[in-house]
C-alpha cells in the first residue's frame, strides 16, 4: 500500500521516514566528527557529505510535507488521552521545524562564509548570503542549538515509540516499521 491510511502509515510515508532517520544520524556523526577533526583533506571531505547530505534532506522534508499534506495521517490509537495526542502533534511539529531549520542554518553558514560548495563534489551550490561575519556566527549558533535540541526531541520521539510498543502494546510502532503486520 502506497498511500497511508486511518489505519497505517503507507510505504511512501514509511520509505521517507526511515531514510531521513538513517541520513539525519549520519548527519549527527559527519558533524561531530568534520567538526572535531584537524585540518587537513580528510576534514574538508567530511564537511562535503555533511554539507551535501544535509542538503539532501532538506528536499527530503519538503517531499515529506507535500506528501503528509495530501495524504490521510493514521489516526492516534484507542485509549490516547487528549494529552498524549496533542503532545504527539506538537512533538512531530518541532521536528519538522528541526529537519527545516537544520539545513537553512547549514546553507547560511557556508553562504555568510563564502565558502564555495559542491553539492558531492560535482554541481556549485551558490552562496545567496553576502560574506558577513556576525551572520555566520549566529547562523552557527542557531545550527549548534538546534543540533542539541534534535537530539533530545529525537530520544524523546524513540522513547515514546518504545513506550507505545512496550508498555502500552498498541500499534503505533508497527505501523511505522516497513514490513510490519499491522490490523486493518
Amino acid at each position: 500500500m502506497i498511500f497511508n491510511t486511518a489505519e497505517r502509515w503507507g510505504a511512501v510515508a514509511k520509505v521517507l521516514h526511515w531514510m531521513m532517520a538513517v541520513l539525519i544520524l549520519a548527519m549527527f556523526i559527519l558533524g561531530w566528527v568534520a567538526k572535531n577533526y584537524s585540518l587537513s583533506p580528510a576534514k574538508l571531505e567530511f564537511f562535503i557529505w555533511h554539507k551535501s547530505i544535509g542538503l539532501t534532506l532538506l528536499a527530503l522534508v519538503i517531499c515529506r510535507l507535500f506528501w503528509r499534506a495530501v495524504n490521510v495521517s493514521p489516526t492516534p490509537p484507542p485509549g490516547e488521552s487528549a494529552v498524549e495526542v496533542g503532545l504527539a502533534r506538537t512533538g512531530h511539529t518541532v521536528l519538522y521545524a528541526l529537519m527545516l531549520l537544520m539545513p537553512v542554518s547549514g546553507y547560511v553558514i557556508n553562504s555568510t562564509a563564502n565558502f564555495p560548495f559542491r553539492y558531492f563534489g560535482i554541481v556549485r551550490v551558490p552562496n545567496l548570503f553576502p560574506t558577513d561575519k556576525t551572520w555566520q556566527h549566529a547562523a552557527q549558533t542557531v545550527h549548534l542549538t538546534t543540533f542539541w535540541i534534535f537530539v533530545l526531541v529525537v530520544v524523546i520521539h524513540v522513547a515514546a515509540a518504545i513506550r507505545h510498543h512496550a508498555i502500552k502494546k498498541n500499534n503505533t510502532l508497527s505501523r511505522m516499521l516497513p514490513g510490519a503486520k499491522t490490523p486493518n
